[in-house]
């Protein structure tokens, strides 16, 4: 019950079951062996922001691994996360206007007040249940947050608009927010290339690859409107990455990339995945 006595309104794990298990002992195990077997070493700087896949567990999650190891066992008040909109269409970006995300690790409350901070309906970004319904590439990055950090915070964004204009819009808002506390964590939801054979969709990637890894906004904008590269979550990516360079971020790092080639051994139609992260005193 809210502090008035009224029912909660809470956005349910809809996906739980699917893109990964509904089962908390069993997620748990599942996400035991992700970070268990992580590659990279973490980092020492600061991290401001996130680059993270959004697919089913058993085909992007230990990509996912990579990125949120390096924030395991950090403090964050607030996690924003911005993801794409697959299913609904509507204008801008929509802020969930509930009290809680929930998924099978338990609630995660929603900083009502950030949320209304990042709100500014001149630019398109405002609160509403728009998108978060039957969306996934928001969800299935919750676990890995509570797996990886206690006790914070959820800004749960969802873009529709995708433009380079709204990017920016959003961007700035949330550089804005990220300068103003030293608790915040930025992560944007993503997959890559979708249905390519392999060697097609390595080459398609290696362009969001470079862009990323130079902190290159305006050329990974240029190449997804040039269509010398594909990825769902464009705009959450080349917001992220805008937010954190306005905040401070001097450094990015790509930590993996991989396809569903890699997991399932079919190279005729895959899925890119990558992970990077956003850093720097």
């Amino acid at each position: 019950m809210g502090s008035d006595g009224s029912p909660l309104k809470s956005r349910p794990p809809i996906f739980a079951g699917s893109f990964y298990p509904g089962n908390r002992e069993v997620l748990l195990k599942e996400l035991d062996g992700f970070f268990n077997s992580v590659e990279n070493e973490q980092i020492s700087e600061k991290i401001w922001g996130l680059i993270a896949p959004h697919a089913g567990y058993m085909y992007s999650g230990q990509v996912a691994a990579e990125a949120y190891n390096q924030v395991k066992g950090r403090k964050y008040d607030t996690v924003i996360v911005v993801a794409p909109s697959h299913r609904e269409h509507f204008t801008g970006a929509s802020i969930y206007n509930g009290d809680e995300y929930n998924t099978p690790l338990g609630s995660i409350e929603i900083n009502k007040e950030m949320a209304k901070e990042c709100s500014d309906s001149d630019t398109g970004v405002y609160l509403s249940e728009k998108g978060h319904g039957e969306e996934h590439s928001l969800e299935v990055q919750l676990p890995f947050l509570q797996y990886a950090i206690e006790g914070f915070k959820l800004v749960p964004i969802v873009m529709c608009d995708q433009s380079y204009e709204m990017c920016t819009n959003l961007g700035l808002i949330l550089g804005k927010i990220l300068k103003q506390s030293d608790d915040v964590l930025l992560v944007g939801s993503t997959d890559l290339s979708h249905f390519y054979d392999y060697d097609t969709a390595a080459a398609l990637d290696k362009h969001i690859v470079d862009r990323v890894g130079k902190l290159d906004q305006e050329g990974l904008s240029r190449d997804i409107e040039q269509r010398k590269s594909e990825a769902c979550g464009a705009g959450p990516m080349i917001t992220v990455m805008y937010a954190a360079k306005l905040a401070g971020a001097t450094y990015s790092k790509v930590l993996s990339y991989k396809n569903s080639g890699d997991v399932t051994g079919d190279r005729t139609k895959v899925v890119g995945y990558m992970s990077a992260l956003f850093y720097g005193n």
